[in-house]
């Protein structure tokens, strides 16, 4: 019999859940609170509660060819970082060309998943789920994923700042900001500097009185921007990621906030935090340093209390007359449909094998997908995190002990502790192409570097030296894609062509005589000096060097 698999949730992570059921010849049935799919990406103008929510210009701030799903490359025409709009756009067209949507329940909620009583023996689930009209129904399925994201529940932690009940202005967290304008000629203040509030200070600054950014620790701030006008994390390379694992955690770091430092000194714009530039989830924003520069956003400490209209932050000064807070304060993230029995979720940390499995389950029929923070695209990572777990379900792939899994768990923790400042935001960090590469290891997808440099050399050289594209999973293993080798060949063509906009000929090159002149003075110095003895003969009777060159001359 085809084996049920119950997917929750019908965003990025949803669909990927889906195809790769589809794709091990699984059945799978996707469980959609609303009416759409895309998740986090999908813009409403009201929020809506238990569901995750962005404001109207919200733009990815990671690069196409770095974030599309590994075997169905986004268009060529569009750019490489996308508007919220676009990313919806292109979430349809896979779901249309797999297929998808059929396998979807929309406005279906789940309000349990529970174990069936034969759990051990079979591995099976109850869910129950409801439907729009309140029509409740249970189902038994043969394995579950849960891909409902980790931005869902703000975290607004109002007992953090005294006085807020007094304040007489408007308080809300990220979550609830759309759009600026009815802030024009306003006071406003944003606390918490990640890319939410980065994001939203900047657009407010552009209409209101005064912006105020208020951080704790301050932050490194990246550029969409990199070398040459190329997006900046086509670096992630694993050349690159070679050299920083014989380097020293400090000497890393150092370089790359030097020539962070290079476009703006952190410390002269109140930014620069004590921590190392990757001990904490990085800033991505082109346009803050030129807000700071303008005047428009100050960057301030953390507040120390509100009262009436007026914000006292740490270091004394106070500012009077403040309209709005915003609160980028991060989420939390919770299964409330689960038993505290299967995955326990406290201070934003689960217990969970690859930030994957529950490890002390007696069969691994539950995976939850999607619940890391990475250095890089989410999409991907969801993607090889269902493509492994559809193995698991099918007995293709086996999971270690529990001994095994759980002290993989406690040194993952342990090395984030080691490597992270301690906050909420820092449970479920991962580096893109080290965690990519662990579950294609698992999975049996990892490209294998010495043996492509051999058998395809110019491949080999894409994959060790460009970036480190999803593609590079489809080369071989269960899921290989026929088109995996031209779409690296071709990643960069993908790059360029949304830039390329107008006709744009190159000046005709004119004839210099710089590097002619240079080549002279330098034989005409070196002469003078291996003649310098009879320099001054040369002198009083010119003829004589002139009989002298004519030895090298040709014949006439």
């Amino acid at each position: 019999m085809t084996r049920r698999v119950a997917v929750i949730g019908g965003g990025s992570s949803g669909l990927a859940c889906i195809k790769s059921c589809l794709g091990e010849g699984l059945e799978p049935v996707c469980y959609e609170s609303s009416d759409d799919i895309g998740g986090l990406w999908r813009f409403k103008e009201n929020p809506e509660p238990d569901r995750a929510s962005i404001y109207h210009s919200v733009i990815i701030n990671t690069s196409k060819e770095m974030m599309c799903f590994s075997d169905f490359p986004i268009p060529a025409n569009f750019p490489n970082y996308m508007h919220n709009s676009l990313i919806m756009d292109y979430f349809r067209m896979y779901a249309d060309h797999f297929q998808l949507i059929k396998h979807i329940r929309f406005n279906t909620k789940v309000l349990q998943v529970r174990q069936r009583s034969d759990f051990s023996h079979s591995g099976q689930w109850d869910v129950e789920t409801e439907n729009k009209d309140g029509k409740t129904e249970k189902h038994i399925f043969d394995a579950v994923m849960i891909c409902i994201g980790h931005h869902c529940h703000p975290n607004l932690p109002l007992h953090d700042f005294p006085g807020i009940d007094t304040f007489k202005g408007t308080y809300f967290h990220s979550r609830d900001y759309k759009t600026p304008e009815e802030w024009r000629n306003k006071k406003a203040v944003v606390i918490g500097i990640g890319n939410s509030g980065g994001d939203i200070a900047v657009e407010l600054s552009r209409v209101t009185k005064q912006l105020y950014l208020s951080t704790r620790r301050g932050a490194w701030i990246l550029n969409r921007v990199g070398d040459n006008g190329f997006p900046l994390d086509l670096r992630f390379k694993r050349v690159l990621h070679f050299v920083q694992l014989i380097l020293p955690f400090g000497v890393f770091c150092g370089l790359a906030e030097r020539q962070l430092n290079q476009r703006f000194d952190h410390a002269l714009y109140n930014l620069k935090p004590k921590h190392r530039l990757f001990s904490q989830h990085p800033t991505v924003n082109d346009e803050l340093p030129n807000r700071i520069l303008s005047g428009t956003v100050q960057v301030k400490p953390n507040i120390c209390r509100l009262q009436g209209s007026s914000v006292e932050f740490d270091d004394g000064s106070v500012v009077e007359d403040v309209d709005l807070v915003v609160f980028a304060t991060g989420y939390r993230f919770s299964f409330p449909f689960l038993a505290s029995h299967v995955t326990s979720v406290s201070g934003n940390k689960a217990s969970l094998y690859k930030y994957v499995f529950p490890p002390e389950l007696e069969r691994p029929t539950l995976a939850i997908i999607g619940l890391v923070q990475p250095l890089g695209a989410i999409m991907p990572i969801s993607e090889m995190q269902a493509r492994w777990a559809t193995r698991v379900f099918k007995g293709c792939t086996k999971l270690p002990s529990v001994a095994s899994m759980l002290k993989d768990v406690q040194c993952k923790q342990e090395t984030m502790a080691k490597r992270y400042v301690s906050s909420q935001r820092h449970t479920i960090q991962v580096d893109y192409l080290n965690y990519m590469d662990e579950i294609a290891g698992l999975l049996g997808v990892r490209p294998n570097i010495p043996r492509l440099l051999l058998t395809d050399p110019r491949l080999g050289l894409k994959v060790l030296f460009g970036p480190g594209t999803p593609y590079q999973y489809r080369l071989k293993g269960p899921g290989k894609w026929a088109g995996a080798r031209q779409a690296i060949f071709t990643q960069w063509e993908r790059v360029a062509q949304p830039m390329q906009t107008r006709p744009c000929d190159d000046p005709k090159t004119k004839r210099s005589f710089m590097w002619p002149l240079i080549l002279s003075a330098a034989v005409v110095g070196w002469a003078a000096y291996v003649n310098r003895n009879n320099f001054p003969a040369y002198l009083q009777d010119p003829t004589a060097l002139l009989d002298k060159m004519k030895v090298y001359l040709p014949a006439q």
